[in-house]
């Protein structure tokens, strides 16, 4: 696990490996999330990235009969 220090302007450097595991380019944006006592970074992807990750889900679900 890397350790990162925040600077006297409270930014951060993410670290080489997390940057190269994450495809990350500078002027990526980022969520912010503040969850229990932590802070979590998530890269915001454009829609189109995700066309196609559903493919071969089945959508065989049972249904209630006021939405057929």
């Amino acid at each position: 696990m890397d350790a990162v220090t925040i600077s006297p302007k409270f930014q951060v450097v993410i670290p080489l490996a997390v940057r190269q595991a994450l495809g990350l380019k500078p002027g990526v944006k980022m969520q912010v999330v503040h969850y229990q006592d932590r802070v979590e970074f998530i890269p915001v992807r454009p829609a189109k990235t995700l066309r196609g990750s559903l493919r071969g889900i089945s959508t065989d679900v049972a249904r209630d009969s006021d939405r057929i």
